[in-house]
């Protein structure tokens, strides 16, 4: 059953919350937070919380349930985007890029090769600091996707 045009976050690390509210205020798009702990969100019309258990991928089985042809899901989560993918969702990452069909497995496999080194003890470092370009980035892609979905 489609909801219409919705905003799906996976909201426990996402660091461009508030460019999601403005961009779905702005276009009058529902969001829901998803995530296993409580923090403040914004009192708005638009705007609704799920808390889920901190059982391991509560927050992910949320998501990729309420995922559909008419939401964006917002996550960093590499299994996730893919599950989302494969329920029809649109899916960008918080520096704004999107996951696709074509590159999801690229990056399943990146994921698995950088697990299995940091399993065998390289030491690899972290992913780059978020920049303003990637906040930049985001809102543009954010403001793109949601444009397409309302066109039809």
């Amino acid at each position: 059953m489609t909801e219409g045009v919705r905003i799906l976050v996976d909201a426990d690390a996402c660091p461009v919350k508030d460019e999601i509210y403005k961009v779905a205020w702005r276009r009058a798009v529902p969001v829901t937070i998803v995530s296993n702990s409580h923090f403040r969100i914004p009192q708005h019309p638009l705007v609704s919380r799920v808390v889920v258990s901190d059982g391991f991928d509560a927050a992910d089985d949320w998501i990729a349930e309420a995922a559909d042809a008419q939401a964006v899901v917002v996550t960093a989560d590499i299994l996730l985007a893919d599950r989302c993918l494969k329920a029809g969702a649109n899916v960008l990452s918080p520096t704004g890029k999107p996951f696709t069909t074509a590159s999801i497995g690229g990056a399943i496999a990146t994921r698995a090769i950088m697990a299995d080194l940091r399993a065998g003890g390289d030491q690899l470092g972290g992913p780059k600091p978020f920049a303003a370009q990637d906040r930049s980035r985001f809102l543009q892609a954010l403001d793109t996707v949601l444009a397409k979905l309302q066109r039809g």
